[in-house]
């Protein structure tokens, strides 16, 4: 059932970019650019305590 929705996505976003293959590559390398400062970002505002809990930081 995975395979088929992942088949189903690739074959949207193919189509998505006029069926150039290279257009679908670049936008998914921008998408994951994307998604990993986002990521950073998020990981600027956690810290773990003593306890080892994560506690996260106001961004006021």
């Amino acid at each position: 059932m995975a395979y088929k929705r992942t088949e189903v996505a690739i074959e949207r976003i193919i189509a998505s970019c006029d069926g150039n293959m290279r257009g679908a590559l670049e936008a998914l390398m921008l998408v994951n650019e994307h998604l990993e400062a986002e990521l950073s970002r998020l990981y600027a505002f956690m810290s773990i305590d003593e306890s080892g809990e994560v506690a996260f930081e106001t961004l006021h």
